[in-house]
């Protein structure tokens, strides 16, 4: 199978090379596109207003002083000549379950590659220090080996979290649901100054929902979880109350005024 890697973690973080390690011995031929440095959370920006410079490190690696976007859209619209089977980003050193999907530069890149045209899985590690890769890495194979690759929806991705054990200490696989989570002291002021102060993003570890088929459910079970998302945006469900408004307000059809 033809894959591109990309990530959020940069092109020299352990994820990344030790899932290519592993996907390269499994016979998968792989060419290598992410940032030049960590760009975690940066969800699904792209860089507009300067120029980018891509670096070739060897034949089939290329590093990006962008975001994990601009690594999808140039590596599948520039550098890649034949067309891949599969986009894979991550290992990501750290969860991407609920409400974390949205700033995530892993999943970003993954769901630009899907709105490319390509299939594509973002995968994660359910730990911020100490990661087992490993064990990602040979599940990542092995549900390759099974043809999860046929199961990734149309205009969507598989989004799969991995708790951080050993392979041996994994139980098994569900099927998820996107989970919710509360994360504390989300901002930390770093310094107080006369006209105002200067803070950091970045709070405690998460306190998350215990949501029955929830992706953190799943992992704190030791079950990989594997969330199919979609992006269809529009609340359709939202649409009779909005339309009895406008009806009630008369804005659907608006009489001409005309200027004497």
């Amino acid at each position: 199978m033809r894959i591109l890697l990309t990530n959020d973690d940069g092109i020299h973080a352990p994820g990344i090379r030790t899932l290519a390690e592993h996907l390269s011995k499994a016979g998968h031929q792989l060419i290598i596109v992410a940032p030049d440095r960590e760009r975690s959370a940066a969800s699904h920006s792209i860089t507009l207003r300067r120029d980018l410079r891509v670096t070739k490190l060897n034949e089939r690696e290329y590093s990006v002083d962008g975001t994990p976007v601009d690594c999808s859209v140039i590596a599948l619209q520039k550098i890649i000549s034949e067309p891949v089977d599969l986009v894979i980003s991550g290992i990501n050193a750290g969860q991407n379950m609920g409400e974390d999907v949205l700033y995530s530069g892993t999943v970003g890149a993954a769901v630009e590659a899907c709105f490319l045209g390509f299939k594509a899985i973002a995968v994660s590690m359910t730990s911020y220090k100490d990661q087992v890769f490993e064990t990602a890495a040979a599940w990542m194979v092995r549900m390759l080996d099974l043809g999860i690759c046929d199961l990734i929806p149309e205009r969507g991705i598989l989004n799969i979290n991995v708790p951080n054990l050993h392979s041996d200490a994994i139980r098994g696989v569900r099927l998820t649901s996107t989970g919710n989570r509360k994360y504390y002291n989300f901002i930390k002021v770093v310094d107080e100054l006369e006209d105002g102060f200067t803070y950091r993003v970045g709070g405690d570890v998460p306190v998350w929902e215990t949501l029955k088929g929830s992706d953190s459910e799943a992992v704190s079970e030791q079950y990989i979880s594997v969330t199919p998302l979609g992006f269809n945006l529009t609340r359709a469900d939202s649409f009779p109350s909005i339309l009895e408004w406008l009806e009630e307000n008369g804005l659907l059809q608006l009489r001409k005024v005309h200027a004497l």
